[in-house]
């Protein structure tokens, strides 16, 4: 794939605002997250518009491609051109995608392989896997890696608008963070991350910054890893999806303290310091 020189555009923007701060309106300035469209051409035809925060866009386009299923690796993109000024990502892949682009929005009515599975768009049932992992974690380190995630992110600290999507080992830290304003975008750019790298994604560990939401399950299982950790609560039709796909679900991780929701094999508890 032809390289490009990554893109500058910041995450914030600054603005000035009225503060009421319980006697009066004092004027100061503010930081708020910005927000970016993206409109990606795919070999000519217009596939899909993105609204994001405008960094690691190369990124966030080819993990998107990916989790569309319309790629499985980033080698399979010839060109990717990304117009800051106008908002326009050109990608050209090494073969002609020949599927049509209307099967990427069209949901499928029936169950594949479990009961949860036909809330699937036609893409989540082509590429979302179960994983198959034998990775343990210990809660130790679900508390540290959430912790790592909050302490890395000053976008969130300072607009309270984003979200925070990071990529870490069981045993270790944090590998990559990425930010948006989109919850998905994050994973998406977790995601390009990973295949623009090659890097192995079974024995790895997700820890996200919000709600676990089915499509939050889906990215998780597209990317390939078995564990995924957040600070929030799960939804009911997440955790079904979780049980099929075999994700391991530990929300709530705050306070010194976290619910494990699905596979709870993969937790390392010592069993003497349980007793």
């Amino acid at each position: 794939m032809e390289e490009q020189e990554p893109l500058s555009k910041p995450n914030t923007t600054r603005w000035t605002i009225l503060k009421y701060d319980g006697s009066g309106l004092t004027e100061r300035e503010d930081e708020i997250a910005a927000e970016f469209p993206l409109t990606i051409r795919l070999d000519g035809v217009e596939f899909a518009t993105i609204v994001c925060s405008p960094s690691e866009l190369r990124e966030l386009v080819i993990g998107f491609l990916a989790s569309e299923g319309v790629i499985r690796e980033a080698g399979q993109v010839k060109s990717l051109v990304i117009d800051e000024d106008t908002g326009f990502a050109y990608a050209e892949l090494a073969h002609k995608h020949e599927s049509g682009i209307d099967r990427y929005a069209k949901r499928v009515i029936g169950s594949c392989c479990g009961k949860s599975r036909q809330f699937y768009f036609h893409n989540d049932m082509l590429t979302a896997r179960t994983i198959m992992t034998r990775t343990v974690i210990e809660p130790e380190q679900c508390l540290r890696l959430m912790q790592e995630l909050q302490d890395s992110s000053a976008e969130f600290r300072s607009t309270g608008g984003v979200h925070n999507a990071g990529i870490g080992t069981a045993g270790g830290g944090l590998l990559a963070v990425r930010t948006d304003i989109g919850r998905h975008n994050a994973l998406d750019k977790l995601f390009g991350y990973c295949l623009l790298r090659r890097l192995r994604t079974r024995d790895k560990v997700i820890a996200f910054s919000g709600r676990l939401s089915s499509e939050v399950v889906l990215k998780t299982a597209k990317i390939g890893c078995g564990i995924l950790l957040s600070k929030s609560a799960p939804t009911d039709l997440a955790l079904r999806l979780a049980e099929d796909l075999g994700i391991t679900c530990v929300g709530f991780i705050r306070g010194g303290e976290m619910n494990v929701y699905t596979h709870p094999e993969r937790i390392a508890i010592d069993s003497e310091a349980a007793n």
